[in-house]
């Protein structure tokens, strides 16, 4: 099974490293307006980051308490990595230094990977997602003391999407400046984004989600399985402030309407319904830039709602990724021969 799992990662980390490369490429010559933002196409781009990946599913609760939110219990990642031309590989491991031996948790293990892509024109996110192991926050909450959390080891969420949204300013606005470092953003610029996604879920238990102890308020008790198809189109805007050339914030959003398929199941019975619900996307990163350093965070995630027949108000997902980064472009010297 270990090898099974090894298999089907490095396959998928493959096909979306080839993804990538065939966007990038199918649009070089891009020209841009140098005035605001600087491309380093002879320049190798080195890079240190801490990563962490987070994935929630809210359970609202109508009764008037407090609603219910199982979350992953993700490891810090320390990572190096490099950028050369239009291609990316980076290499990141959970170390046991940078993780506490706290188990109150529980563990999540699994296949998270979340990819960014910036080609010229668009913006792009692909994950494939297939965590497992759940704990509910906060501590003592449907738990058996008030200074333990509720775990399921059984709960598996399985999520696979993309969203492709055209930058028409590219031009003038670097998403690659504030989220990959390879390029540097010299004066404040926006541009208005539009495009869509798709994702396909499935969460599943051995037993019902909602634990006996909370039941009261949960129109979901019983439910042990969501499944749910989501798609629609997007409109946003994204805007990147630059204060003396090298320090900048860079905010981006997205709403999107979103037809959604969805259905539960509880005692072996589906409830289906169909609708229209809200998602998001969102990014945002801040620090300092230069033609040689950067030094900066970065935040990148979405949110999806996910209708309900059970229950009046639908449940909802975010999943994103913070990172915090060091890097620096270096001269690759060319050879004359």
């Amino acid at each position: 099974m270990k090898k099974y799992s090894l298999i089907v990662r490095l396959l998928l980390i493959f096909v979306f490293t080839f993804f990538t490369s065939a966007i990038v490429y199918a649009q070089a010559g891009f020209s841009h307006d140098t005035s605001y933002y600087e491309t380093y196409p002879d320049k190798l781009t080195t890079r240190l980051y801490l990563s962490q990946k987070y994935m929630h599913i809210n359970f609202p609760n109508t009764g008037g308490k407090k609603d219910m939110e199982y979350k992953a219990n993700p490891k810090l990642n320390l990572g190096v990595g490099v950028s050369w031309h239009n291609l990316s590989l980076n290499v990141f491991y959970g170390f046991a230094f940078l993780n506490n031996k706290d188990t109150s948790k529980g563990e999540t293990k699994g296949l998270n990977l979340q990819v960014h892509l910036f080609p010229r024109k668009w913006a792009i996110d692909v994950l494939a997602a297939f965590p497992k192991g759940f704990y509910i926050d906060p501590k003592g909450y449907a738990a058996a003391n008030a200074n333990s959390y509720y775990y399921r080891p059984d709960m598996k969420f399985t999520l696979l999407g993309i969203s492709a949204y055209r930058v028409p300013n590219k031009a003038k606005f670097s998403y690659r400046a504030a989220i990959v470092q390879t390029e540097w953003q010299k004066k404040s610029a926006g541009t208005l984004l539009y495009g869509g996604e798709a994702f396909y879920g499935t969460i599943k238990g051995d037993s019902a989600f909602v634990p006996k102890k909370v039941e009261p308020g949960f129109e979901q008790a019983g439910i042990d399985k969501i499944n749910f198809l989501n798609f629609g189109p997007g409109i946003g805007y994204a805007y990147t402030l630059v204060l003396a050339k090298h320090f900048y914030v860079t905010g981006s959003f997205i709403g999107n309407l979103d037809l959604s398929f969805s259905s539960e199941e509880k005692n072996s019975t589906k409830e289906n319904k169909v609708s229209v619900s809200p998602a998001t996307v969102y990014k945002a990163g801040l620090g300092y830039n230069s033609s040689t350093w950067n030094v900066s965070a970065n935040w990148m995630g979405n949110g999806l709602w996910i209708n309900s027949s059970a229950a009046s108000k639908n449940y909802f997902s975010p999943t994103g990724i913070y990172r915090v980064v060091l890097s620096k472009k270096l001269d690759i010297k060319k050879h004359s021969s």
